[in-house]
């Protein structure tokens, strides 16, 4: 992917075109240790070129994060894929909430754009919403079975997921299989036989846009 830079459209001289890769992986792995927020004189630094030629290749941030983590968003997308094509529809379901769990635990920065809204960023954007509206079919397949209980909205598995991904971050030193035996009690929270009236609503798409905060 190019950025917005003037030029964008014509091919890089092939030195312009290592640097950006080089700034790309720099990024993965700098944003993969600590974060979306990281310097990027850092990522600069660890790719071997000055931060001019960084801004000259990703005049934003968001631009930087679209091409070093769109790959990893586009991931989310094959798991939900291969979820709908398991026979089995409660099958599906565990199946792609474990590989989002192990993409969230193998990639830090996939856990920051989950959670988080960034401007310039069309791939991981379009990932979101594909991904989203698979994950609706996953979740009416598994209702219509009857494996999933009728009252689990969206809004529902993602919070589930923040949830799951909090526990990664707290325990990927100490114990960094330890969201396996969580998120499995929260699926078994997430059968019909185990249903009780919830209390409150699931959030709205209002209310999940504001949980959701900008970077």
């Amino acid at each position: 992917m190019t950025g917005t830079n003037p030029g964008a459209g014509r091919p890089l001289r092939q030195d312009a075109a290592r640097n950006r890769q080089l700034l790309v992986l720099a990024a993965r792995d700098v944003f993969h240790r600590k974060g979306l927020e990281s310097p990027l004189e850092e990522i600069a630094k660890q790719a071997g070129v000055s931060i001019g030629t960084l801004y000259n290749r990703f005049p934003s941030r968001g631009e930087l994060v679209d091409a070093a983590l769109g790959p990893v968003a586009e991931q989310s997308v094959l798991l939900a894929e291969q979820a709908l094509r398991e026979e089995d529809p409660w099958d599906g379901f565990v199946g792609y909430l474990r590989g989002m769990c192990e993409l969230i635990a193998a990639e830090r920065g996939y856990t920051d754009i989950y959670r988080t809204r960034i401007g310039d960023t069309p791939v991981i954007d379009a990932a979101r919403e594909r991904m989203g509206a698979l994950k609706t079919r996953i979740m009416e397949r598994a209702k219509t079975a009857g494996s999933l209980r009728a009252d689990v909205e969206s809004a529902d598995v993602i919070l589930l997921l923040w949830g799951i991904s909090g526990i990664i971050d707290a325990t990927r030193e100490a114990a960094p299989q330890a969201w396996r035996r969580h998120l499995a009690l929260a699926l078994d929270a997430l059968r019909p036989a185990a249903a009780t009236p919830l209390p409150v609503p699931a959030l709205t798409a209002a209310q999940m846009l504001a949980a959701t905060p900008p970077r």
